[in-house]
């Protein structure tokens, strides 16, 4: 690292010459206010003049943007300061923050980010007051037509890192600064709606929003309204979830296993049943890792590709629908598990499936669309799953029940029939996790034997694309692992192109997959003392890491061992992609979904 001399405040300070000055002031202990900038400045556009400092030279005294500002274009032996908390400085970062709150909906007590909104923290740090400036407003877009995301223009600070993130993370591109001047707004093109454009209801943009402007789609009231109406409520909870969960209540990312608090937590809500998704998981694994070697041993379309990932099926449908053949048919878990709760479990309790009413916890916000499919209908024309809630949607519950979360105790799922699970459901919520799961199964399916090495670190960790080759006694079976859309790209492009080495590739929507996803607890970047700023780069691992050591310490950790997945197959399903199987767990996709509906 090559190093340049900077002074700040007063003191002379080595940092890295490759640095931002916000990003140097940072590494020496000052926390530079700011709202446009993430991702270590790489998509900052410099646009909410948040993070002004002075800038002292020989030549005189301005104002920069920190979070641009090289440190290069201002070192000490040639006269240059850094003044962060001058009185220019001070006054002018007060003022950029009172402008944004003069064009700012003032709801803040039911704002959905209430206390989390970052234009609100940087408002308390900079000593900014509300109603510094009166005037009109920016006409408003108030957009909840798409199930999985609401765009309220009324809160949006023109930071334009919903718009970034969409770029950076997909490749697609949906949003951008509409229309001109005081009447600017962020949204799809020509102001569209979501539901009108080809947005894969990810929620990535809702990860990085600072204010309220972009949210969920919540269906708490639709539970609500079935514990009111009598139905069997039962719920059902993703592995992502539990990784992340606790941070909701104060602690750090990747610090705490949510998993028995979490289950006490649903149990305290009323719940009918509390079961885990991971059942499904392992579900899913049975039938695409038969699939698989179906298409292995007759010749079929390869690469298979996964389907658990509803981004990524809406990005197919949208962009790449001509590969529909290599696509698994596979529901994803919790649209099997909702399957199997209206039939093998409604006709073991003699329910009727019409009163039973499945909630799916969900670290994602595309779930929220995929329980509408109709092809997820598979008992009596009745969704698989009635409602989807995310991660943050389940600790708004748990807080408006007025239960401590770190006073619960440790409580384990309802042992009724799909209680049992095992570490290969766990793993799914990682990018390489269905990939790992399926290879510790399908070499079992082949063989007749367990494969000895039950940890596949090959396609673990975070890069962009993952390989690697299994020898199944003498078949090599080639695959590889993506998540986010532009890393899947290229990939779908070897595919498109009949070029495609690989006979097995796992596709997960959000970059690292559904720790990652649009449904989990904000990680804020304004908010973050200094001593924690590298979290930005770790905390996709640290939420891994709970879910790798949960596998790690499970008792069974393949799919075929789970005892209550054995018994569901001898006495209801009868073998993996069976009729019945195919009936209930099975799906198929869409060819002719418009890339832009009409207005």
């Amino acid at each position: 690292m090559e190093t340049i001399n900077i002074k700040i405040e007063g003191r002379i300070y080595a940092v890295d010459k490759t640095m931002s000055v916000l990003e140097a002031a940072r590494s020496v202990g000052f926390n530079i206010p700011t709202l446009c900038y993430w991702n270590h400045g790489k998509n900052s556009l410099a646009s909410c003049r948040v993070c002004l400092v002075e800038i002292a030279s020989p030549r005189g005294s301005r104002l920069f943007a920190s979070c641009v500002y090289p440190v290069a274009d201002c070192p000490a032996d040639k006269g240059f300061e850094i003044k962060i908390s001058s009185p220019m400085a001070t006054a002018a970062r007060r003022a950029s923050v009172e402008l944004l709150l003069s064009n700012h909906s003032k709801d803040c007590q039911t704002c959905v980010k209430n206390g989390q909104c970052e234009l609100l923290h940087v408002a308390n740090v900079t000593g900014a007051r509300s109603g510094q400036f009166e005037g009109d407003l920016t006409p408003t877009t108030y957009d909840d037509a798409a199930p999985g995301i609401i765009r309220d223009t009324s809160k949006c600070i023109l930071c334009g890192r919903c718009i970034e993130k969409c770029k950076e993370a997909q490749g697609i591109g949906i949003l951008g600064f509409e229309k001109r001047g005081f009447n600017t707004i962020v949204g799809p093109a020509e102001n569209r709606s979501f539901a009108d454009v080809p947005c894969i209801q990810c929620g990535q943009c809702i990860e990085v929003c600072p204010t309220g402007a972009l949210s969920e789609h919540r269906e708490i009231d639709k539970i609500d309204r079935a514990m009111a109406e009598g139905k069997h409520v039962v719920v059902q909870t993703a592995p992502a979830v539990r990784s992340a969960l606790s941070e909701e209540f104060g602690y750090k990312i990747g610090e705490d296993d949510a998993t028995g608090k979490m289950v006490a937590a649903l149990h305290r809500l009323g719940f009918y049943r509390v079961f885990d998704t991971n059942f499904g998981a392992d579900l899913t694994i049975m039938e695409e890792a038969q699939e698989l070697i179906n298409r292995i041993t007759n010749k079929g379309v390869l690469p298979q590709i996964t389907s658990c990932s509803p981004g990524w099926i809406n990005y197919m449908e949208f962009f790449y629908r001509d590969i529909i053949p290599h696509i698994s048919t596979c529901k994803s878990p919790h649209e099997m598990e909702g399957a199997i709760i209206k039939s093998y479990f409604a006709k073991a309790h003699d329910l009727d499936p019409k009163d039973i009413f499945v909630v799916s916890v969900m670290p994602c916000t595309a779930k929220k669309y995929e329980a509408g499919r109709p092809q997820n209908a598979a008992v009596e024309h009745l969704p698989d799953v009635d409602a989807v809630i995310t991660t943050r949607e389940l600790a708004v519950m748990i807080k408006r029940a007025g239960i401590v979360y770190k006073e619960l105790p440790e409580e384990e799922f309802d042992q009724d029939l799909l209680g049992q699970y095992t570490g290969a459901g766990v793993i799914f919520g990682v990018t390489g996790g269905v990939m790992e799961a399926a290879l510790r199964t399908a070499y079992h399916t082949l063989t007749g034997k367990e494969y000895g090495k039950i940890d596949f670190t090959e396609v673990r960790g975070l890069d962009a694309v993952k390989e690697a080759e299994i020898d199944i006694e003498g078949t090599k079976v080639k695959v590889a692992v993506t998540s986010g859309m532009k890393n899947a790209k290229p990939l779908l492009d070897e595919v498109r192109a009949g070029k495609s080495p690989y006979a097995f590739i796992e596709i997960m929507g959000c970059p690292g997959g559904c720790i990652n996803g649009g449904g989990q607890p904000f990680v804020k970047p304004a908010l973050l003392p200094n001593e924690d700023v590298n979290i930005l780069d770790t905390y996709r691992q640290k939420r891994a890491d709970v879910l790798y050591g949960i596998d790690k310490n499970m008792p069974i950790r393949q799919s075929h061992n789970n005892p209550d997945i054995k018994v569901l197959y001898d006495k209801y399903l009868g073998a993996p992609c069976s009729e019945e199987a195919e009936e209930l767990l099975h799906t198929s996709y869409v060819d002719d979904r418009p890339v832009f509906a009409k207005k």
